[in-house]
């Protein structure tokens, strides 16, 4: 196995939609509901954030991360990785990528802002040293009813 990151490309935006949408389809693991076009994902996710990376499995897109300015120096982020095809280290080497890049821009914090009932995500950014910073009570309704809260977890630069 040959993990590569590097920034994201318009030519990627297919691979990351195809992930993105599955981990839609499957729900509980983001806050998004409907799927992206690939133009949608494209102006969205490579196009609008200062930080943008994909993770490559020789040639294939197995994940990509993403960070938006929220105010100066804080940035929020947001990590997906392929769950057709896991690739142990993908998630940590975005974020690795991602922390380097921050930083170079002279950023204080990222925020990673997660459903609770996304076990996995709490998880990996637990691991990842981010702590836990603030929780907003209800805020998701999925399409079942079933309401969730938003934990913010803080990573200080």
């Amino acid at each position: 196995m040959t993990l590569t990151i590097r920034p994201m490309r318009r030519e990627d935006a297919a691979a990351c939609t195809d992930i993105v949408n599955d981990i839609i389809a499957r729900g509980g693991t983001t806050a998004y509901e409907k799927p992206y076009t690939v133009d949608g994902f494209d102006a969205h996710y490579r196009q609008e954030p200062p930080i943008s990376m994909v993770a490559l499995n020789g040639d294939h897109v197995v994940g990509f991360q993403a960070v938006f300015e929220v105010e100066p120096g804080l940035y929020s982020i947001g990590t997906f990785t392929d769950r057709r095809a896991l690739v142990k280290g993908a998630g940590t080497a975005l974020f690795d990528a991602t922390l380097s890049a921050t930083k170079a821009r002279g950023g204080t914090a990222i925020l990673a802002k997660i459903t609770s009932d996304n076990t996995g995500g709490l998880a990996f950014y637990s691991r990842m040293g981010f702590t836990d910073f603030d929780v907003k009570k209800g805020d998701l309704t999925r399409p079942d009813g079933t309401v969730v809260d938003r934990i913010i977890k803080r990573f200080p630069l």
